[in-house]
């Protein structure tokens, strides 16, 4: 038996933090987004999304893997991965 998050619930609880963090309720994020589809989307607002994520997951992301998140898919892929470990 799996304990992995399935993709969709991750996309949907991520889409949520996006819309918080970035205070914008019209943002739909897909695995495919990345900062360049974001326009408020700067490095410090980079730092604020991946603490605002780690707090809502209850993780703490390793800086080599924030460094590997070319977008939201990756983030997902770390999510699930470290779900079942």
């Amino acid at each position: 038996m799996s304990n992995k998050l399935d993709r969709n619930e991750i996309l949907k609880k991520l889409n949520e933090v996006f819309c918080d963090v970035f205070e914008d309720d019209d943002i739909v994020i897909q695995e495919e987004t990345t900062a360049e589809d974001i326009e408020d989307w700067d490095s410090l607002m980079h730092i604020t999304l991946v603490i605002t994520v780690e707090g809502e997951f209850d993780i703490k992301l390793k800086a080599a893997e924030v460094g590997k998140l070319v977008n939201v898919g990756a983030l997902i892929d770390i999510l699930q991965d470290r779900a079942t470990s």
